[in-house]
Order: structure tokens, then C-alpha cells, then sequence
């Protein structure tokens, strides 16, 4: 807000400058009408805080090698508060997720499973990762990460949590990385409780959000948005409300048309009370997973695209990281960076 702090400075000094005052008397500035409230509206937008859950224990030890970018947990939170996006106590930390709340989506089956070790070599290979106690725990934190966030944002418009967005998760199963739908669970609980009757999960995360959308099909209170590589895993895709698959290659321009072009019809028709955003970072240029061709700048304008389209109709906001496999973990973490970056400076912009 430098800029507007000095445009008042420079009016108020040169509403004064044809006043003639005798040589010795100091100068008296008078304050033009509007100038206090223009002040205290300064001063709130400068002050907005944006909410974000985060816990140590988002990150558990992996093998050497293993391609799940797990330290981009604790990098993107060191970012973020070095930059001044987030200061330390902007930070929530979550508490893991109770039995009780992971069984509104989840079946006792699997949860029996994740709780004594009883996931089988092949459940632990479609999952991708090793089950461990610190899995299981790091599984609830982050679910329990993504209800903090949500409300968070239903009391102050926009929150987020640094990890989150496990969208393959399904009901019976885990797989591509993602052991509980923290998504699904939210929104869930939420419904429960009634702190809302409807939602809307906005997924550009490169690969479809199938966990999530067989998780809600038939739910017209939940509407799914998803648009991903056509040609990327999952192989057999669900079905979402709307599924918007794009080929290979697909760069900036092609993509932020796309989603200008169906994004006010989600939001349209889900009516809802609160969104979620999955911004997946994995459509960029060069990511090991993705066959999208998005540049830095692009994803940037995404991010903005969808906080745009959310808040300024009102609507709460959480933000999820979803996936991310640029070169190093350090890249991976400045990509996930740019949605709260992006939230934080619409925020501020919007209130002032």
C-alpha cells in the first residue's frame, strides 16, 4: 500500500501549497474530509492476515530416492514466512482427526487397516507409500489441517493449509500418494455439523480428482470441478460434475481459457456456501508427473483466476496444495508459494 500512503501525501501537500503563512509560524496541514476513514480503510486492508495450517509433522522420513517431494511441507512453510506472505502466528496447528470424523467418509475396513498395520504389500503399492505409525499420523494431521482451514475461512474469508488436496484418496482405498481425502472429509463434517449446506471443490490438480469424485457422485449438494491431462493417471477416470480433460502439451493460453470458460458456470451451479481450491502445481512445464506445459507465470495466473472468481463473489475460500514434482523440492515448494501469494495480495486489494 506504499502507493496509495504517498498519492494522499502528495494531495494534502498540494491542496496546501497556495497558502501563504508568515515567515517563522510553522506549517498547519489540514486534513481533507474522508482523510480519517481513507486512513483506518488503509490500515485494514494492510493488516489482513491470511489463516494457514501447518504441522511438523506434514513431513514423515521416506527412502532415499522415493519420488513423494515430502520436504516441501516444511520449505514452503519457511517461504512463505520469509517473504512476510504468513507470519508466525498466522499459523494453525491442527490436531489429528478423530475415528469419529474419518468415519463419516471413510469405511471401518480400511481405517481397521491404516490403524494396526494391516494394509497388504499390494494396498501399500497401489498407495505408493510405506505404511508406517508416523504415516498414519501424518495422514490425520493434514486432514485435520484442511477442517481447521475451512473454518478458518468460513469466519475470515480465506484460509488455506500447507499440504492437503489427497484426491485419490476413495472411500475403501488409498492410492497415488493419497491415504485420506481431506477434501472429502471437510466438507463432510461440515455438511454434519451444518455449518454449511453446500460446497464446491475447484481441482486443477493435473491428475483427476477420482477419490473425490466417486466419494460425492449423487451428493447435488457437493459439486466437483476437474480439469486435468486427458492422458495422465488416473488411467480410469470417475465421474466429477464437470470433468475437463486436456490434451498433452497444453500451455498458458489454451489452459486459462479453458478454465475462464467453465469456471462461472461451476461456481454457477454449485451455489455454494464455501469452495475448495486444489491448486496442483504438477501442470507445469517439466514436472515429472504432468504433460502440461504451463509456465511460472501461468500458474500464477491461475491461482489468481480461481481467488478472483471465489471471493469476489463472496464466497470462503480454502486453498490446498494438491501435488507438485518440478526438479528439486525447493521449486516444487516456490510453485505451491504462488497460490498464497496470489490470496494474500487479492485480499489486500480488494479490502482497501
Amino acid at each position: 500500500m506504499r502507493w496509495a500512503v504517498n498519492w494522499r501525501i502528495t494531495i494534502i501537500a498540494r491542496s496546501n501549497a497556495h497558502r501563504r503563512r508568515p515567515r517563522g509560524r510553522p506549517l498547519r496541514v489540514s486534513r481533507p474530509a474522508g482523510f480519517k476513514f481513507l486512513a483506518v480503510a488503509a490500515q485494514v486492508c494492510c493488516n489482513f492476515r491470511m489463516k494457514c495450517s501447518y504441522h511438523p509433522g506434514y513431513q514423515v522420513l521416506l527412502s532415499p530416492g522415493h519420488p513423494f517431494p515430502m520436504s516441501k511441507y516444511p520449505l514452503l512453510k519457511a517461504q512463505l514466512l520469509d517473504e512476510g506472505v504468513l507470519a508466525a502466528g498466522d499459523l494453525l496447528e491442527p490436531e489429528p482427526l478423530d475415528r469419529e470424523t474419518l468415519d463419516l467418509v471413510h469405511t471401518a475396513e480400511y481405517l481397521n487397516k491404516l490403524e494396526s498395520s494391516g494394509l497388504s504389500a499390494a494396498e501399500q503399492r497401489r498407495l505408493g507409500l510405506p505404511w508406517s505409525e508416523s504415516l498414519w499420523l501424518r495422514s490425520r494431521l493434514a486432514s485435520g489441517g484442511t477442517l481447521l482451514a475451512a473454518r478458518a475461512a468460513l469466519a475470515g474469508g480465506l484460509a488455506g493449509n500447507l499440504a492437503g488436496g489427497t484426491h485419490h484418496a476413495f472411500a475403501d482405498h488409498g492410492e497415488g500418494f493419497c491415504v485420506l481425502n481431506d477434501v472429502a472429509v471437510a466438507v463432510t463434517k461440515l455438511r454434519v455439523e451444518g455449518a454449511i449446506e453446500r460446497a464446491a471443490i475447484i481441482d486443477l490438480d493435473v491428475h483427476q480428482g477420482n477419490g473425490t469424485a466417486a466419494i460425492f457422485e449423487g451428493t447435488d449438494e457437493v459439486f466437483t470441478f476437474s480439469m486435468h491431462g486427458e492422458r495422465n493417471y488416473p488411467t480410469a477416470k470417475m465421474r466429477s460434475d464437470l470433468d475437463v480433460a486436456l490434451k498433452d502439451g497444453v500451455g498458458d493460453a489454451e489452459y486459462l481459457d479453458s478454465l475462464q470458460r467453465h469456471l462461472p458456470a461451476v461456481l454457477d451451479n454449485a451455489e455454494a456456501d464455501i469452495a475448495f481450491y486444489l491448486a496442483g502445481v504438477d501442470v507445469a512445464a517439466g514436472d515429472r508427473y504432468g504433460k502440461l506445459a504451463l509456465s511460472e507465470a501461468g500458474i500464477r495466473a491461475r491461482d489468481l483466476a480461481v481467488i478472483e472468481a471465489v471471493r469476489g463473489r463472496g464466497i470462503p475460500l480454502v486453498i490446498v496444495l494438491g501435488g507438485g514434482y518440478a526438479a528439486t523440492r525447493a521449486r516444487t515448494a516456490e510453485l505451491h508459494a504462488h497460490a498464497f501469494r496470489e490470496a494474500v495480495g487479492y485480499e489486500r486489494r480488494s479490502r482497501f
